[in-house]
């Protein structure tokens, strides 16, 4: 069965990359399994078709936390391109720039249908829903009924595919905090007016930032930098591992991994502790002996998406870095425009490529139809937008990313909550950390965080950081942080030893 490893972890995305890199420059032993035979990245991964490279649901490289944005400049210091945050929504045949700016807002949407909006937002103010427990009612809340018609449902539904009132006010707590209609406005009229300086994201809502950092050859460029220096440092990666059985012994305090490699042959390692960024769902239900939450994780869900890559002749130059698709007359969410993300996105520098991801369920419809359907589809749809002749496009590809989104339905908060409590209780070296591993859907700098202090709680060999207590923007909530892991990198830890089988 081999030597005992200290640490496994489960996954190769932003989190595990991360734990395994600040766990093997500690000296620390380090093994990381990754199911996907060829990327690492997870869903922040870089595919290549042709030569066209395209970022699965588009990363930009943005954080409040120091940490964070001192890792980035660590692993990848020279590769990093300043790009500007452009983006529109399409709604009913009109382009919105996003974040609004007023008076284009206004000419769009008529002096009429302005008033009723600010009318349906005084309303909402002067009798709010109380105790808001609903995606609809909170955004009612903070904007009206009207606007939350016009900038929120459809997309949202879209994006789900279930009504806004199925999905928590959690999420739009989390996603849309710090945006109030207020700050919108007062940005949007600084935007009309040509008055906004500075970057609001630095001090604001993330929503409003201007600019941000991207790798020339897409987020995958990180992960791959952050992988190699990992092995380089001496932890160890395994591509095309799926792991389908956790066995913890109560007695020795040992984990046993099961993992079927590419081959579909069997592999075990024996760990003191285990990392997953694995969905919570399926973590939960490869553990033995099994765990009293299965229930639980058995009821968490998760939104699937896909990605058709759409080739053509030049076409007159787009400014946007993606198109949120408001417009409930086709089916596409978003629109993508790799050039803008980075030039080196363009296999031969001038053809326009877009990537328009439909949001589905792994195994319906539209998860399901042939590559070829989704091509036609995609041709048929871009061409109503009018952001790609059709007849120009000669190529196309097709990427599905299953798990994308975990979904923050009503029962999903307690759901969690109980499988984290036995998880600390009768697994206590076991660790979840990442989007899908805590099933908390955040941005890339906060799973790395949680992947870092995962392995910092490792390295210390007790529970300093509770990672359950990360924010939505990758900041530590207790006072610490940023001193422990100038403190780690700044002493040599002598590594623990690791027993013989």
């Amino acid at each position: 069965m081999g030597d005992i490893i200290e640490t496994v972890i489960i996954g190769a995305g932003p989190a595990g990359l991360t734990a395994g890199y600040t766990l093997a420059k500690h000296e620390r032993e380090v093994l990381v399994l990754e199911q996907d035979p060829a990327y690492v990245g997870g869903i922040s991964r870089t595919a290549n078709y042709k030569g066209f490279l395209f970022d699965i649901g588009g990363h930009r490289f943005f954080s409040k936390s120091k940490e964070i944005v001192d890792l980035w400049n660590e692993i990848l210091p020279d590769d990093f391109l300043e790009r500007p945050r452009l983006s529109r929504i399409y709604y009913r045949g009109k382009f919105y720039a996003y974040p609004l700016k007023a008076f284009e807002a206004l000419k769009n949407l008529g002096v009429f249908e302005s008033a009723l909006c600010m009318a349906s937002f005084a309303y909402a103010k002067a009798f709010p829903v109380k105790d808001a427990r609903t995606f609809h009612e909170w955004v009612r809340n903070q904007f009206g009924e009207r606007l939350f018609g016009i900038f929120f449902k459809t997309y949202t539904e879209k994006v789900w595919g279930m009504g806004c009132d199925e999905i928590s006010a959690d999420w739009a707590a989390q996603r849309i905090k710090g945006l109030s209609l207020g700050a919108a406005i007062i940005d949007g009229l600084r935007r009309s007016l040509g008055l906004r300086k500075g970057d609001a994201g630095a001090n604001g809502a993330k929503t409003l930032i201007e600019s941000f950092r991207y790798p020339r050859r897409g987020p995958g460029m990180m992960w791959e930098a952050c992988a190699r220096k990992m092995q380089e440092m001496g932890g160890r990666l395994l591509m095309g591992r799926s792991v389908d059985g956790l066995h913890y012994d109560d007695t020795t305090k040992l984990w046993t991994v099961r993992a079927t490699n590419a081959q579909g042959e069997s592999e075990t390692f024996r760990a003191r502790n285990v990392m997953s960024s694995a969905p919570m769902r399926d973590l939960v239900d490869a553990i033995e002996p099994r765990p009293l939450s299965l229930f639980n994780a058995r009821d968490l869900k998760y939104r699937d998406f896909l990605t058709v890559v759409l080739i053509g002749r030049p076409q007159d130059e787009l400014p946007d870095n993606w198109v949120y698709i408001h417009d409930p007359s086709v089916k596409v969410g978003r629109v993508q425009n790799f050039k803008s993300w980075s030039p080196e996105m363009i296999a031969d520098g001038v053809s326009t490529c877009l990537g328009l991801e439909y949001f589905c369920f792994e195994g319906d419809g539209l998860w399901s139809a042939p590559d070829g359907e989704l091509i036609e589809l995609a041709k048929r749809e871009i061409g109503q937008i009018g952001l790609m002749n059709p007849d120009d496009v000669f190529d196309a590809t097709v990427v599905r990313q299953a798990k994308a989104y975990p979904v923050y339905d009503e029962a999903y908060a307690q759901n969690v909550e109980t499988i984290r409590r036995e998880i600390a209780a009768r697994f206590p070296t076991l660790h979840c950390i990442g989007r899908n591993g805590m099933h908390k859907y955040n941005n890339q700098d906060h799973a790395m965080m949680t992947g870092m202090l995962s392995a910092l709680n490792i390295i210390r060999g007790e529970e300093v950081f509770d990672v359950w207590q990360v924010n939505e923007d990758a900041e530590y909530s207790e006072a610490g942080v940023e001193g422990a892991v100038e403190a780690l990198t700044s002493e040599r830890l002598v590594p623990r030893k690791v027993a013989a089988a």
